[in-house]
């Protein structure tokens, strides 16, 4: 090597960086983060699966002679491919303190952060196409953002913010015909205004390090940096680069880290030598030949994109088939991060048998040029040879690829690839394929004959496959459409997959290779001209729907809601869209997070021991190793706790550390502190555990079978039930059944411990939704009473529930280590970790039996449901209990009986989740009327009407129903959503289409608002006014992206009427508001906006005196002589909610005090052939009340209704026969992407509906629109019913949740799934 050094040259935000002692090891985000403590750029999956870590690289391309922009995962990229780059976060473009950037501004005056965790990673990709393109298309912001997750908004407040960059957006018909409809009839559709927006100008973005482009023409210096684990090179020239493959045959070449990143995080696989190639020129070449074009091995995927959509503008289409259909795939292909830095040779290397492009270089029979040691060339075709087993590949440890040759096709040849995966954008495959077939004129007239073919399929095997039996079988024949029926058995036999393939879903996965072709004979023959009469192969016109690809058209979105009171004064912040107090420092990433905390002296890192089986006795655990590796301070079991090793939500069943037995894969065992996360991480893995298995239960059936329950008190008896079934017109039974639900929080669960140095005191910095929770578990653990302990919560990056009580794990743990050392300890878990052991929302099974008339209207139902809870109890009974109360939605039941089970499992406890029960269970009420009105034969939305209830009615648990609004959101939202005409076009439009359906849903609810645990239904406030004018205001809630700090805050400035500015909440503390409830159940507005209220109140009481002795005063001023008069300026609210129970009025008390309603309609396209879905547009009509801040209700219809979409039809969790989890990150756990809305976006918030019984007639608002997430799922159905009716099949057919690819396709009987 030419030279050795440890040094990297690095500009970040124009800073020129020369950095020493680099270990290999270290991604950019590391440095960041760690090193320049610049915190705005989010660790959140550690694998480039969320976008949350997104920056831009700035690099002078010697290849393309141009500086080029481009983003990347920083949590992947390793910081030694950086060298001479600049790098710009979120924190280099703009703060509040000097100037916000315009897209920082955007994101968040459009209200596109709420948790604001995943905000920095949206700012920065739409910062760097803004450096690529100042004027993009809306097409170009949605491809740019699809990439990048938010589990919190929906995504369509970040695109619309991004969007005011198009020079169109601002008069879209659309927008521009709501606003007039509007302003018709005192309703507003304006969340911000387009004026009050920066203009962009370019010029001002950060510059190219000048010092760079002064080095851009000198010779490319190879580097070789030696870590303490990892030796890493840089060759500048192929010689250098074949040298060091002769020395280190076994070294990893790596180009964008995408891969060995993960493997040597998540696999522990170590590679001692990595060799980085990205700079040799030979490896970077674009050469443009007579049979196609040859590539360089380490150009980037986003080049390639680029080098072949140019080739399929400027040739012959008939040459470019097999670029168009790799162009395809890219499209799909994981994320631009992951795109813009991954390599060609990477992926083919890589040998993924799920590969995206893999099977289309088979197909192609792409040619690969390869160099040795030895300085030997050779060329090899890819074909079936090519990969040699799992993740093997023909080529020898000294081999390396120089390019690879994309042939092009002839005018006779037709390519095509393929892929389905659970979604749509940035997933891997589930199956995919490359398909080329050459057809020519036989003798015989008006005939083809295969003359050549190749089926290459991944996702069928553990290599990427040639179908060959069934490639000969085809040359000769034909081309004819008995074909397609002739090849589905011989593609079996070509790719057997056996009952325990690793993967699963054989059966869908067969029938996706098989559809495949199918839609391949379709495309094919619809593409030969049509002048020629090709005998066999005529197509119907309704089967040309299967060859389309698809194209999602921009989203549009219109919100509509009421304006305030015309006499309100305009200084008045309540009933207004204004932004989230902390949108702007989200967006600039000052916001701060518990990680983000400055890294206190002498603190330590604390490494989880966990268990490795579902269920055992623990035998034995040997320390030693662990203590003996290098930064280790100590480790922390059972024995160092001086409380109780017990903890609990509701009871104290589960074991801080295990001590005798572990009840699930995850359980926590001990602890390892270390100077470092690494080193901590890396030790608990190294504590071996001896353990002696037991058999583990980790199904519902297993657990029924088992009688493996916990006791359950919450069950509704009817005397007669089963008489009331069997008197009825109509009776139907059958199970329904609905998955468990991640959380998918982007900022993981995390705490930090700080000792003190007096009497036990500590305080816990910790993400929670409960801080009283944790600092009562935490006391009881640490043997010390309350009033030693505070916890503090600044805000959280997501919380759903999964933050409410199972951020005892956490810190407990950094609790008692903290307790044990006497020093600061933090507690941050790896995205993997969390996934696996803090639970889920949860599966239940339902049996149900019901009666109802010939016309569809219920009479009895006997309901049994059953919850998957865990190895504990958590909150489970609290869960069941509001599945049991609410599962009635806005449905008259006269005679209704519900048995709850809480089966107790080997998995991890699992716990609230948004809506608490209430999701699973209407969604079998909404099943069961689904299952109704097909058997009677009348509408699914006719059955509903039919079951709504009315003022006066019953509910199954007592209350009397009243302000039922069920039917004026449900007539609202039919009438807004066109729905019965667009029905009428669904019909015709499944007429005309064989195989792609569309369906379509509307879906009333109503959603019982509060706690039905009476001690529950309180808040607290403290607000404090300063001399100087400024007001502090604490209460008892949670800022978890709600906006409820922001609600809080306009209740305060409406009240004492001063500007909303004037007014800070710093954090929840338990020391300021103690005992207080968890943010959760849709209360925290009622509870703590009325605590707040009464302390304002009290308040404005106190200084009326002042204002009224000085009439001209200004607030600083009544607020001084208030304070010189010695009047107190701090003031505790309270509020509990009335009601609840029995007065001496004779009024028996109410379970719950009123319901939010609301309704959606979804329609969905679905292709029947793959069961890929997507849904065209949904309409959302919601009784809120009189809204607090339009923006945020808004913000969290959309968002909750997203969410709900996941749960039903995306998001589905998979353990393996042991127990371990399967689904640990967003590679393997799919929510919805930007991709995944809708693409017609409408709310409307009902006018005029004051609720009597909240803060100034406001309603809850959190849990309810993700309930009405169903409405895509029963769209779904309805789709699949029209599939089904085609095929001639049965259309009673069983559909669980969620609703996901594989389930839809093997739903819709055709003659591929019966093969």
């Amino acid at each position: 090597m030419n030279e050795t050094t440890q040094d990297i040259l690095l500009f970040v935000n124009g800073i020129k960086y020369t950095i020493n002692n680099v270990q290999p090891e270290w991604t950019l985000l590391y440095f960041l983060r760690h090193h320049l403590r610049l915190t705005g750029t989010k660790l959140v999956c550690g694998e480039g699966g969320c976008g949350a870590c997104t920056v831009m690289v700035s690099k002078y391309d010697k290849f393309e002679k141009k500086v080029v922009h481009y983003s990347v995962n920083s949590c992947l990229i390793a910081l030694c491919t950086l060298d001479h780059a600049a790098v710009t976060t979120i924190e280099g473009i703009g703060n509040t303190e000097e100037k916000v950037h315009p897209v920082q501004e955007r994101i968040a005056k459009a209200h596109g952060s709420q948790c604001g965790f995943c905000t920095p990673g949206f700012v920065m990709s739409m910062y760097t196409l803004l450096r690529n393109n100042p004027q993009p298309t809306e097409e170009d912001i949605e491809d740019a953002c699809e990439s990048n997750l938010c589990r919190c908004t929906g995504y369509r407040p970040i695109l619309d913010g991004f969007k005011t960059f198009c020079k169109t957006y601002c008069c879209k018909k659309e927008l521009l015909e709501a606003e007039k409809q509007t302003q018709e009839n005192d309703m507003d559709c304006k969340l911000y205004k387009l004026s009050d927006l920066m203009d962009y100008d370019p010029s001002q973005d950060i510059i190219f390090p000048p010092e760079l482009l002064l080095l851009k023409d000198k010779p490319t210096k190879s580097l070789q940096i030696n870590g303490s684990n990892i030796t890493w090179f840089r060759p500048s020239s192929l010689d250098q680069l074949l040298l060091l493959k002769r020395e280190y045959p076994k070294a990893k070449l790596v180009v964008g880290n995408t891969e060995v990143g993960i493997e040597m995080k998540f696999k522990d696989i170590s590679y001692p030598i990595i060799i980085s190639p990205n700079e040799i020129p030979d490896l970077n070449i674009v050469k443009h030949t007579d049979e196609g074009i040859e590539i360089g091995a380490c150009m980037s995927l986003t080049k390639l994109n680029r080098i072949l959509s140019d080739a399929i503008e400027k040739l012959p289409e008939y040459k470019t088939r097999t670029f168009t259909a790799i162009v395809e795939m890219l499209r799909w292909f994981a994320g631009h991060q992951t795109r813009n830095v991954g390599s060609i040779v990477g992926n083919i290397m890589t040998a993924s048998p799920i590969s995206d492009l893999n099977p289309l270089f088979l197909a192609s029979k792409t040619r690969v040029y390869i160099q040795s040691a030895g300085n030997e060339k050779k060329e090899i075709t890819m074909d079936e040879s090519f990969f040699t087993g799992y993740r093997k590949t023909r080529l020898d440890d000294d081999e390396v690829i120089i390019a690879i040759l994309i042939p092009f096709t002839k005018e006779n040849e037709y390519f095509l690839g393929f892929k389905q995966a659970r979604r749509r954008s940035d997933d891997i495959a589930i199956v995919n394929a490359g398909m080329r077939i050459v057809i020519e004129k036989s003798s015989m007239p008006s005939a083809h004959v295969v003359k050549d073919c190749t089926l290459s399929f991944g996702g069928m095997a553990p290599i990427t496959v040639v179908a060959r039996r069934a490639s000969n079988f085809l040359i000769g024949r034909e081309w004819n459409k008995d074909l397609t029926e002739l090849i589905i058995p011989i593609l079996n036999e070509d790719m057997p997959l056996s009952f325990s393939t690793p993967g699963g879903m054989v059966e869908y996965r067969k029938a996706l290779a098989c559809s495949f072709f199918f839609k391949f004979f379709l495309t094919v023959t619809s593409r030969l001209s049509p002048a020629e009469d090709i005998t066999g192969a005529e197509i119907p016109p309704t089967y040309l729907s299967a060859t389309s690809t698809f194209k999602k058209d921009p989203t549009r979105s219109i919100q509509v809601f009421e304006k305030p009171d015309a006499n309100q004064s305009d200084n008045d912040a309540l009933l207004r869209p204004i932004v989230h107090t902390s949108a702007l420092k989200q967006a600039t990433g000052e916001a701060v997070y518990c990680d983000d905390m400055p890294k206190y002296e002498r603190e330590l890192f604390a490494g989880l021991v966990l268990s490795q089986r579902a269920h055992a006795i623990i035998e034995s655990v040997d320390y030693s190793d662990a203590l003996s590796m290098p930064g280790v301070f100590c480790h922390v079991t059972a024995d160092d706790i001086k409380g109780f090793n017990l903890f609990g939500a509701i009871q104290a069943d589960e074991e801080v550390f295990a001590t005798k037995e572990v009840t699930c894969v995850g359980q926590m065992i001990g602890v390892i502190l270390a100077d470092t996360k690494q080193q901590a991480n890396k030790a608990a893995k190294a504590v071996r555990v001896v353990y002696k298995d037991l058999t583990p239960i980790l199904t519902i059936e297993e657990a029924i079978q088992a009688g493996s329950f916990y006791p359950c008190d919450h069950q509704i008896q009817v005397e007669g039930i089963e008489q009331e079934i069997e008197k009825s017109d109509r009776i139907l039974e059958g199970d329904i059944r609905i998955g468990g639900q991640e959380h998918f929080y982007l900022e993981p669960q995390s705490c930090l411990a700080l000792p003190k140095l007096e009497s036990g005191e500590m305080e816990i910095f910790t993400s929670t939704q409960g801080p009283h929770l944790i600092h009562e578990n935490a006391c009881k653990v640490l043997g010390v009473p309350l009033n030693k302990v505070v916890c503090r919560t600044k805000r959280l990056g997501g919380g759903f529930g999964g933050k409410e009580s199972r951020t005892l794990l956490v810190a407990l743990a950094a609790s008692v280590s903290a307790q044990k050392s006497k020093r600061p300890v933090r507690c941050i878990l790896d995205r993997d970790i969390d996934m696996s052991t803090t639970g889920t929302r949860h599966p239940f099974l339902f049996n149900y039996k019901i009666g109802f008339s010939t016309y569809g209207v219920i009479n009895a139902l006997r309901l049994r449901m059953y919850a998957n809870c865990g190895n504990s109890l958590d909150l489970s009974p609290a869960v069941i209990q509001r599945s049991v109360l609410t599962c009635s939605s806005c449905y008259r039941i006269p005679y209704f009986e519900i048995s709850s089970y809480l089966c107790k499992t080997n998995i991890p406890s699992n716990t609230a989740f948004r809506g608490f029960g209430s999701p699973q269970g209407v969604f079998s009420i909404e099943t069961i009327l689904s299952e109704i009105a097909a058997d009677c034969g009348i509408s699914q939305l006719q059955v509903r009407e039919l079951n709504l209830f009315q003022d006066g009615d019953l509910t199954h648990y007592g209350d009397v129903v009243e302000e039922s609004r069920a039917q004026l959101v449900l007539n609202e939202v039919i009438k807004r959503s066109d729905f019965h005409r667009r029905q009428i076009d669904i019909e015709s439009y499944n007429r005309e289409n064989r195989w792609t359906k569309r369906g379509i849903a509307a879906i009333p609810l109503g959603y019982p608002i509060g706690y039905p645990i009476k001690f529950l239904n309180q808040g607290a406030a403290l607000v404090m006014i300063y001399t100087d004018g400024s007001i502090l205001l604490n209460h008892g809630g949670v800022e978890m992206g709600q906006g409820l700090h922001t609600k809080m805050i306009q209740i305060c400035s409406h009240i004492l009427e001063v500007p909303t500015e004037r007014i800070y909440t710093i954090e929840t503390n338990t020391s300021n508001v103690p005992n207080a409830v968890q943010t959760a159940a849709s209360m925290s507005t009622d509870l703590n906006g009325a605590a707040v209220a009464n302390a304002c109140e009290k308040l404005k009481d106190r200084i009326k005196p002042y204002q009224e002795a000085n009439p001209k005063g200004k607030w600083e001023d009544w607020i001084q002589a208030a304070y010189l008069d010695r009047v107190n300026l701090s003031a505790n609210g309270f509020y509990s909610v009335p009601g609840l129970v029995p007065d001496s009025k004779g009024n028996k008390g109410k379970t719950y005090l009123y319901r939010t309603f609301g309704a959606a309609v979804s329609e969905v396209e679905i292709d029947t052939l793959t069961g890929d879905f997507h849904v065209l547009r949904t309409d959302i009509v919601m009784d809120i009340g009189k809204s607090l801040n339009p923006a945020v209700d808004v913000g969290q219809i959309e968002g909750g209704f997203i969410q709900g979409m996941g749960l039903f039809t995306l998001e589905e969790h998979v353990f393996s026969p042991n127990g371990y989890l399967l689904t640990r990150g967003p590679g393997t756990y799919k929510i919805p992407s930007s991709t995944d809305i809708p693409n017609e976006f409408y709310v409307y918030l009902l006018p005029n509906v004051p609720n009597k019984h909240a803060i100034y007639s406001s309603k809850g608002i959190g849990e309810p629109p993700l309930v009405l997430g169903v409405s895509v799922f029963f769209a779904i159905k309805d789709a699949i019913t029209a599939a089904r009716q085609d095929a001639g099949v049965n259309n009673t057919f069983r559909l669980d949740s969620p609703a996901t690819c594989e389930k839809i396709r093997m739903a819709c009987n055709d003659r591929i799934t019966v093969s």
